[in-house]
């Protein structure tokens, strides 16, 4: 018989969830978990769908969390197949969601199927909380369902968030944090003028110069344990009209810290001032933050993550904190211990993105075995 996660997996991959529309995919989900007992909220704020299922009233609860919107599919005639009708070539399932995340999307529901037909009445709670805005700009979706929890003092004890996580074999890395994002828009500010006349100008870029330069070589902090340093970068500068006999009358800088908990956004802040104070410049920040980081130090949660991978693919699966922003820098706001797990993330937000066909099973056994670790 075709694996039940497999099955799902095709059905999700099969409708177009282009960040934040939904498709019809959360009442795939809502449907087996209405089927299981759990009691489902909707949450729809703007655009995003988003939903909170529970079943149980017990301690300890233990959410699976994750989106259902994927990012856009790139140029479709580069695809080898059509990017939302699923296709299985050389043992790989592919389409785009594939592996982020609707793989671990399926594993979570027939985890949950096969772990409630063995104990119908576990120890403990379980819930789900879903969103259609992860990939987009994630203003609507689990950070909302998040602050309707805590306004009503619910909390968890355990997430698992589905992030595909492993990177060189299934199974050999969870993410037990995220670094914080910090973006700035900067704009130095000069006086215009015609190019053979500097005196009568004031030229924002040479202005400016020895302060990035400052900026780039700084030492923000050192990392710790479990996080490298921070970063600062760049990612985009722009200053005049195009015509070669203007000086400009502004420097427009992007950059983006990534940050770790050695450092705070206010202290980031404050020391990006003083750098620039330093160098006496009429300038503005327009600042950004998109999520400060989360740290879940080796607990119960990990542990049992731990023992179930190593059980169904022998690795002993190293926890990280690297890589980009992920919703579990909001629900750390409730929860004290969250972790992401999920299949090879080698092509995710690639044209042909893909997972293996044999990691899905192993995937839903993972789950349902770290729920009998916690919840029995």
């Amino acid at each position: 018989m075709t694996d039940p996660t497999l099955l799902l997996t095709q059905q999700l991959v099969g409708l177009d969830s282009i960040t934040p529309t939904d498709a019809g995919c959360q009442d795939l989900l809502i449907a087996r978990l209405a089927a299981l007992g759990f009691a489902i909220e909707r949450m729809r704020h703007g655009e995003v769908d988003n939903f909170w299922a529970r079943r149980g009233t017990a301690a300890p609860l233990l959410c699976f969390a994750g989106h259902t919107d994927v990012v856009p599919t790139g140029p479709r005639d580069q695809w080898h197949s059509q990017p939302f009708a699923p296709e299985i070539r050389d043992g790989q399932l592919y389409g785009r969601g594939a592996a982020d995340m609707k793989a671990s999307l399926a594993a979570f529901i027939t985890a949950v199927e096969d772990f409630l037909g063995q104990h119908p009445e576990p120890a403990g709670s379980i819930s789900f909380l879903i969103t259609s805005d992860e990939e987009g700009p994630a203003l609507d979706g689990t950070v909302r369902v998040v602050e309707a929890l805590a306004a009503r003092g619910e909390t968890l004890d355990y997430c698992i968030v589905g992030e595909p996580t492993s990177a060189q074999v299934f199974g050999d890395t969870i993410k037990n944090g995220r670094r914080g994002s910090l973006s700035g828009k900067l704009t130095i500010h000069g006086v215009q003028g015609h190019i053979a006349y500097p005196h009568l100008a004031r030229n924002p870029v040479h202005e400016a110069a020895p302060a990035l330069a400052e900026l780039a070589a700084t030492v923000w902090d050192e990392g710790n344990t479990y996080f490298p340093p921070t970063t600062w970068q760049i990612s985009n500068i722009h200053a005049g009209t195009g015509a070669t006999n203007v000086i400009p009358g502004e420097l427009v800088v992007q950059f983006n810290f990534r940050y770790s908990t050695a450092s705070t956004a206010e202290s980031l802040r404050d020391k990006v001032d003083a750098i620039l104070d330093s160098h006496g410049l009429d300038y503005a920040i327009a600042w950004t933050l998109s999520g400060r980081p989360f740290l879940t130090e080796p607990g119960a949660l990990s542990q049992a993550l731990q023992t179930a991978i190593q059980a169904e693919t022998g690795q002993l699966a190293e926890l990280s904190t690297s890589g980009g922003t992920s919703d579990g820098r909001f629900i750390a706001a409730i929860c004290p211990q969250v972790v992401e797990f999920g299949p090879l993330n080698a092509t995710i937000h690639k044209l042909n993105e893909c997972v293996a066909v044999a990691d899905l099973p192993r995937l839903s056994a993972i789950y349902r075995r770290t729920l009998e670790h916690l919840l029995t």
